[in-house]
């Protein structure tokens, strides 16, 4: 099909549309019929929207490409107004004149609309504004960067809306807005960085800042939970890991060990996703995984509850890592030192002595903290505790609420003083 748009000043916006390899009267025939018609899935149009004249039944048989015209959007202060309800949406659009119209503006792979991910994402009511400098307006270069980063088909139900926000949050009131939390922190900490004296109320506040940053965007990422993939989760929580466990000092990614007993007499490449290296040079691993379901099953046995497919599955899996990193010895060692020598602190050399593994994933038990399925999981916990630490993404979200709590709480001492 040709899309194009005639845009005039003065006269408004025009949509034309020539069917290819139709028959160019499925058009009219929709149209007259239902009164409303559908293009590439994603421009709504009413009859009254149809300009020009139209040929009868019997001279269609007789045109080759013929081109419909739709009223498509008006003028205004220097942008092109689009009616939602022609995009499918319930937002009115704005586009600045200096943005030519153009259909990948409108229309994504597969005749995905760019407008309704952006509709899903925005406040209830007011306008979506490409362009110009007023408040809450999408500059055009993030736009366009939006553009590039907009998911293909097998991507749409996970990412949109994840993606969407992550591009145009921090222009539009009313979204998750965790850039802005952050950049507040950056300014207060490096005005006092710039400071004569460093007092610690300033620098508890700063910290405050900091884990109130990490506890927020973590909350608002688990309410939209289900548009995540594993690999998600892994990004965000790397940004935050030496924060939330200070004991580690440097995060390896995408870690390659050897494997000498799965296959006897031949040595095979398994790779931890992630590894921390505490102050001391020591290598723990930890897993993460989506904040899908709890860690126990729905099911019981006796009464008594039971990890779940999950959690008995990424134990597994770290258990199997220690097990390799352990018995890979003084050469696992040298060979991970290394490999990774720019990503430690200089001179630090990497030890693997009874290595531990850190486990993330699922939400609390049915019942909470204080439930029977909560005693059954602390009884798995425990059992597993020699060699990891098993959370939920809610214990973390409660450890980061108590330092918090503990760091307002050394305010007010301050203060007191």
């Amino acid at each position: 099909m040709a899309l194009r748009f005639e845009d005039r000043l003065g006269r408004g916006v025009v949509l034309e549309y020539e069917p290819e390899n139709w028959d160019a009267r499925w058009v009219w025939a929709k149209l007259r019929t239902e009164g409303r018609v559908r293009i590439a899935k994603v421009f709504h149009f009413d009859r009254t929207d149809l300009l020009g004249e139209l040929p009868s039944d019997d001279d269609f048989e007789n045109i080759d490409g013929f081109v419909y015209r739709f009223r498509f959007g008006s003028r205004r202060a220097g942008f092109r107004v689009i009616e939602g309800k022609r995009l499918g949406i319930t937002h009115n659009v704005r586009i600045a004149d200096a943005l030519p119209l153009e259909r990948r503006l409108f229309v994504a792979h597969r005749d995905m609309s760019i407008f309704r991910g952006l509709s899903a994402v925005m406040p209830t009511g007011g306008e979506i504004v490409i362009g110009g400098d007023e408040d809450g307006s999408i500059p055009i270069q993030e736009f366009e960067r939006l553009l590039t980063k907009f998911p293909t088909t097998t991507e749409l139900n996970r990412y949109a809306r994840a993606r969407v926000a992550d591009v145009v949050g921090q222009y539009v009131d009313g979204m998750a807005d965790a850039r802005r939390h952050y950049e507040e922190y950056m300014n207060r900490h490096k005005a006092i960085g710039a400071t004569g004296s460093l007092d610690t109320e300033e620098l508890l506040e700063a910290e405050l800042a900091k884990y109130q940053l990490i506890r927020d965007t973590l909350r608002g990422w688990l309410a939209a939970a289900e548009v995540r993939v594993e690999r998600d989760w892994q990004q965000l929580l790397m940004k935050f890991l030496l924060l939330i466990f200070p004991k580690y000092v440097a995060i390896l990614e995408n870690v390659q060990i050897a494997d000498v007993y799965s296959t006897p007499g031949r040595a095979r490449r398994r790779f931890i996703d992630i590894a921390l290296v505490d102050a001391a040079g020591n290598l723990d691993v930890i897993e993460i995984k989506r904040p899908r379901g709890g860690l126990l099953a729905g099911g019981d046995y006796r009464e008594n509850g039971f990890p779940s497919r999950e959690l008995s599955g990424t134990i597994m899996q770290a258990e199997k890592y220690l097990f390799h990193l352990s018995k890979w010895g003084l050469d696992g060692e040298r060979a991970l030192t290394e490999r990774y020598a720019a990503k430690l602190p200089p001179g630090m050399s990497i030890r693997v002595t009874n290595p531990k593994a850190i486990v993330i994933l699922g939400r609390d038990p049915t019942g909470g903290v204080g439930g029977e399925q909560a005693v059954d999981l602390e009884v798995v916990r425990r059992k597993y505790a020699n060699v990891m630490d098993i959370m939920s993404y809610d214990d973390l979200l409660r450890r980061l609420d108590n330092v918090i709590a503990s760091l307002r709480s050394r305010i007010d001492e301050e203060t007191d003083i």
